[in-house]
């Protein structure tokens, strides 16, 4: 196996699919990346047997070949050849050599038979979505995954695709996140999937550098991602989502309209003061503002006045600041829309202006 490529046209693909690999591993094969060079194409596969990731480059000089290399030293190397300059890589006697300029190394090899590949199902449905909507219906719900629950199926994001839309769902048990994307071509069969937590962050981090489609194709056990320059397969979590539609409180009947900006910066200065451990901010609402405080078992406290658009009963409720600010952060409008019930009924967080996305957050006693 033999291959020459233009160090920039492989820097960026080999760092993606070695952030696949996972540093500490039982299997060493599973510390390697496994290269395959087929007529002028180089694919990269990195996986730690949940998330698998395929990169494909254009390469010359070629003959064709497969073997596995260490993951981090081959990006180091890499890394560390001057911009602009021709690589050349050869296999001969179980080493991988390396050469740029009066640059040469060598690396250790594992053989390619024992590289472990991803079982794939069959896809049961399959979509072709708008790389940069379906980057922004990520990143508006990844947020509120949970991370290490023992509610294994809340360490990921639901899926679902069918009636004309993709919808994406993520709940920690104290807040929730809900975006939709209308797509055409998908009937009224609805298939709904947890992606794992690792799945999610690949995929938002791939999908930043596509301008294309994104063919997705889900089956009973994986999602598949596929571009042009990359596949992303990745395990689903077995397991029964919460029913997220009973979350979403109905008829709150306080109804606050507030400048995101001077909300988002006001809660900012306000949780200085607030408990390190709670992070709890009490929300005190009357006719045309928000008041916010704080303090902490030091004693010290901190309070702002925010002017709101409200007219009607006032209401005291205490919420985690840190979920506020995460929900405000993905809000694009210059206004957020907050509907509340009671000091004990959940608040629903909206974009006045756009109807794609619902922020629930639970109160907190403080």
């Amino acid at each position: 196996m033999k291959f020459s490529i233009n160090r920039e046209a492989l820097v960026k693909p080999l760092q993606q699919v070695a952030g696949v690999v996972e540093r500490r591993q039982t299997l060493p094969v599973l510390s390697n990346l496994l290269l395959q060079v087929n007529d002028n194409q180089l694919s990269m596969t990195g996986t730690d047997l949940e998330v698998e990731l395929i990169g494909r480059v254009e390469v010359t000089n070629t003959e064709n070949g497969d073997v596995t290399v260490p993951a981090r030293k081959m990006v180091d190397i890499c890394r560390e050849i001057p911009d602009n300059a021709d690589i050349d890589f050869a296999f001969n006697e179980n080493r991988l050599e390396i050469r740029s300029g009066r640059f040469r190394s060598t690396l250790s090899t594992l053989p390619a038979i024992d590289f472990p590949s991803v079982d794939q199902s069959s896809p049961e449905l399959s979509a072709e979505i708008d790389s940069k909507a379906f980057k922004r219906l990520l990143d508006k719900t990844a947020f509120a995954m949970a991370q290490q629950d023992v509610r294994y199926f809340l360490n990921g994001m639901l899926i679902e695709l069918g009636g004309g839309h993709v919808r994406a769902v993520a709940t920690d048990g104290h807040r929730l996140a809900m975006s939709d994307l209308d797509q055409d071509g998908l009937d009224d069969t609805t298939k709904q999937v947890i992606v794992p937590r690792k799945g999610v962050i690949e995929l938002q981090r791939l999908l930043q550098e596509l301008e294309d489609n994104v063919a997705i194709a889900i089956g009973s056990t994986h999602l598949c991602a596929t571009s042009s320059t990359f596949t992303l397969t990745t395990k689903l979590v077995d397991g029964k989502f919460p029913d997220y539609e009973r979350v979403i409180p109905k008829g709150g009947d306080k109804l606050v309209l507030a400048d995101k900006q001077e909300l988002r910066q006001a809660l900012s200065r306000t949780a200085i003061l607030s408990n390190e451990k709670f992070r709890g901010i009490r929300v005190s609402l009357a006719s045309g503002q928000l008041q916010l405080s704080a303090n902490n078992p030091e004693q010290e406290e901190a309070e702002e006045i925010v002017s709101v658009e409200y007219e009607g009963d006032s209401l005291e409720v205490g919420f985690n600041v840190s979920y506020l600010q995460d929900v405000l952060n993905v809000i694009e409008n210059e206004k957020v829309r907050v509907t509340l019930h009671d000091a004990n009924s959940s608040a629903v967080i909206e974009d006045p202006e756009l109807e794609d996305a619902v922020y629930v957050v639970m109160p907190m006693k403080l």
